[in-house]
């Protein structure tokens, strides 16, 4: 293979690996508010209750 095709793949290898990296450091960077967090917290007990009911009836 030809110098140029190593330099190509080296790049596309380079940018997947440097994409991948980012992500990861990103990841994590999603703050939620309290009151979403209670709102969600709510929501998922409310869902809960339901469930329980429908395995009762």
């Amino acid at each position: 293979m030809p110098l140029i095709g190593w330099i190509f793949i080296l790049l596309a290898a380079g940018m997947v690996i440097g994409s991948l990296l980012l992500l990861r450091d990103s990841a994590n960077r999603m703050p939620i508010d309290k009151e979403r967090m209670k709102r969600i917290k709510a929501r998922q007990a409310e869902l809960e209750a339901q469930e329980k009911q429908r395995e009762n009836k």
